[in-house]
């Protein structure tokens, strides 16, 4: 076993090298690189327990794979949420934050406090060490904490499928495979008595799966959802005959009551409004025509359109 979980921490550790090899170069995202570091504690917590030689340094070991696991959930809840459209308060985030803190919290009291584990021994099988656990009255807890982030993450996936356009819809459907392959490994791993950790490899898995959608959803989806212009140079006319104040505010009416546009999103609008080209709004950006296709993705979802052709019919 702990060969296969240093693999599997080694593995982990080229992640977020490959975030900022890949994704940090067309656009910032925290809870990616989030969900990548908070894997990486959770695999070295597991292999870390695998080869200890006393249940005080397992104990330790295992609250770090808790320090990365507490907060697995809620970056993926974060992602899942950002590309299927959706957008919270800081409020919301901050109250998310403080959830995670608490739980690890009550995990963190162990060796102290009989809250999260009554009584733990260290046990060995095959060279490898593996902690049995007798669970204290706060236990649940943690079975709570995970659930309501599937469940939400599930509501987020389907409400997306249901009520969006098509770029989320794709976008919901692979962020659905995800999930659903998530929840089941978890219950394989609750009902099995194998005693190694599942959730080292799940998390891992998810990793790459959220990586890999990401460097091809972004592209592929927004080919669908950015149509090519076609009679550019008519429309451009006619916008510059309109005041730009009264086209934003022609467009802004598309927003519903409850959403809001991020300033990437207005600049998107603005240079869209301004009959300028993708390219062209890449080059005054200075970022990548790729990420000016995000920023439009998730603008189009955010409005509640199609695409470029629906805002500009508003102009005919």
């Amino acid at each position: 076993m702990a060969i296969a979980y240093g693999l599997i921490f080694a593995l982990s550790l080229i992640m977020p090298p490959l975030y900022f090899a890949f994704i940090r170069k067309k656009q910032n995202e925290p809870w990616l690189l989030g969900l990548f570091l908070c894997v990486c504690a959770v695999t070295f917590g597991y292999f870390l327990v695998s080869i200890s030689k006393t249940v005080e340094l397992a104990l330790w070991a295992n609250k770090i794979t808790y320090l990365g696991q507490v907060f697995v959930p809620m970056c993926m809840f974060m992602i899942i949420s950002k590309l299927c459209g959706y957008t919270y308060k800081k409020w919301v985030l901050g109250v998310l934050i403080g959830l995670a803190v608490i739980m690890y919290a009550i995990v963190f009291t162990t060796g102290w406090l009989d809250w999260y584990y009554t009584n733990v021994t260290l046990e060995f099988e095959n060279g490898s060490a593996y902690l049995v656990k007798e669970y204290g009255i706060l236990h649940p807890t943690n079975l709570i904490y995970v659930v309501a982030y599937f469940v939400a993450m599930l509501v987020v996936c389907i409400t997306s499928l249901v009520k969006k356009k098509d770029a989320s819809q794709k976008l919901a459907g692979f962020m659905l495979a995800i999930v659903l392959g998530n929840v089941g490994m978890w219950i394989v791993g609750k009902i099995t008595t194998w005693n190694f950790e599942l959730l080292a490899a799940t998390f891992y898995m998810s990793v790459l799966a959220y990586f890999f959608v990401y460097l091809l959803l972004q592209d592929y989806i927004r080919k669908v959802d950015v149509p090519a212009s076609t009679m550019e140079k008519t429309r451009v006319i006619v916008l510059d005959s309109i005041p730009k104040a009264e086209r934003l505010e022609r467009v802004l009416k598309l927003l519903p009551a409850d959403k809001t546009l991020t300033a990437r999103q207005m600049e998107m609008l603005d240079g869209l409004l301004d009959g300028k080209s993708q390219k062209e709004i890449a080059a005054d950006l200075h970022i990548s025509e790729s990420t000016v296709k995000w920023h439009f993705g998730i603008l189009y979802t955010t409005l509640n359109v199609s695409g470029k052709d629906e805002i500009l019919a508003l102009f005919k």
